[in-house]
Formats: C-alpha cells, structure tokens, sequence
C-alpha cells in the first residue's frame, strides 16, 4: 500500500476507529486493578500497565498470522477474560491480605498484563485486519492506542473513586467483551449461525454479563461477612 495515498489514509482512519473501540476495555481493566492502589501507585500502574499492554500487543501483532491459525484461541481468552472481570468484582471489598490482587503494585500489574494479552487478541486482528500488510500503519495504530488507554484509564479511575458502581459496570462490560471473543470463536461457528444463531449469541452474552455480575455479588457477600466474623472474634 503506498504511503499517504487515498487507501493509506481509509485503512488509518480504520485503525483508529478500532483503537478508540476497543481500547476502551483495556483502560477499563486497567483501573478498575489498579483502583485499591494508593494514589501514587495507581499511577504507576496505569503508565506501566498501558507499557504492558503496548509490548504484549506488539508481540501478538508481529505474530498475527500465527495466532489466526491456532484454534480455540478465541475461546481460551473469552473463558479467561470472563474470569478475569469476575475476580475484579470479587476482590473489590478484600483487605490487605486478601492476595496480591487487591492491594499491591505487583498484584494490579500480573492482573493487567493477563486481562490485555486476552482482550489484545481482538485489537490485535482488527488493526492487522485494517492495514491489509501494511507494517507501518500497525506500528501507526500501536502508537495510537498508548494515549487512548493512557487518558482512558486516568478517567476511569477518577469516576470510580466518586461513583463504584462504575466497578460493576466495567466487569460488565469485560464480560460483554469475553461473550463476543468466545461468540467469534471458529470451532463454535456452527452454533452461532443459522436460524437459532441470534438466540444463541445474545443468550451466551446474557449468561455471561449476569453470571460474572451474581457471581461476583456473591464472593463480595461472602467476603464481607468473613471479614464481620473476624472483628466480632476479635
């Protein structure tokens, strides 16, 4: 593709339309584990989380053809996302010893590097998708994102300090993103098509927000009232 000609130029308007898309989830994800930190260390973490989901990203970029001839790669991430946004729910009202999860640098950043290589997948083939071979405008795309996820995670974690439900909301919306990678999955292609496909993708994305949603309801029950019969021990 010739550099800064009419498709150049149609296939980066493309990439950043994919980025502002689907960078979302990875700001998203990026606040709501570093959201227990301190404030000084929820800095760090969204700088070196969004640097972790840039190299992570990068990686699988250069090995995108690979990638698309693994099967069940969609529906490994999907089940591993889905867990991912339940154990954001679930360690919300933990205290410190809780595990690394909940309150320390290291903890955010495993969690964050896991949630951006799963969620990447879907990034990763839309902007390889878009640039049609170009390596220049996958570099171009990847640059982009930094200050999307970057500003986007900054934000997130200022709306969560004045309103958590927003917490709900963004498991919510990575168990949306989990149903949709594991609705695009090849070796499940034959049940989301034909005349019970529509029935049977909005109900896989229907189970999984609700399920994550309970299920982390629960945990985060179950967690205070431990918690309740320690002080009362004590």
């Amino acid at each position: 593709m010739e550099l800064f000609s009419t498709p150049w130029w149609s296939a980066l308007l493309a990439i950043v339309l994919i980025d502002l898309v689907l960078a979302g989830d990875n700001a998203i994800v990026i606040a709501l584990a570093a959201r227990n930190l301190p404030p000084h260390l929820q800095r760090r973490a969204v700088m070196w989380g969004t640097v972790g989901a840039i190299v992570v990203r990068s990686a699988m970029t250069v090995g995108v053809v690979w990638l698309l001839k693994i099967p069940g790669l969609m529906l490994v991430g999907g089940l591993g996302l889905l867990w991912i946004a339940y154990k954001l729910l679930a360690d919300q009202s933990g205290d410190e010893h809780d595990g690394p999860v909940v309150g320390t640098f290291w903890g955010a950043m495993k969690t964050i590097v896991v949630a951006d290589a799963l969620m990447g997948v879907d990034n990763v083939l839309g902007v390889a998708g878009a640039a049609h071979g170009s390596f220049d405008l996958v570099v171009i795309g990847l640059l982009i994102s930094i200050p999307i996820v970057v500003f986007g995670s900054t934000m997130v974690l200022k709306l969560v300090e004045r309103f958590p439900i927003i917490i709900r909301l963004g498991a919510a919306v990575l168990a949306f993103t989990a149903a949709k990678m594991i609705v695009n999955e090849a070796w499940l292609s034959h049940i989301f098509q034909g005349e019970w496909g529509t029935l049977a993708r909005w109900s896989t994305y229907a189970v999984s927000v609700a399920g994550v949603l309970l299920a982390g309801s629960w945990a985060e029950r179950r967690t205070k009232a431990g918690n309740d019969n320690k002080f009362v021990a004590g």
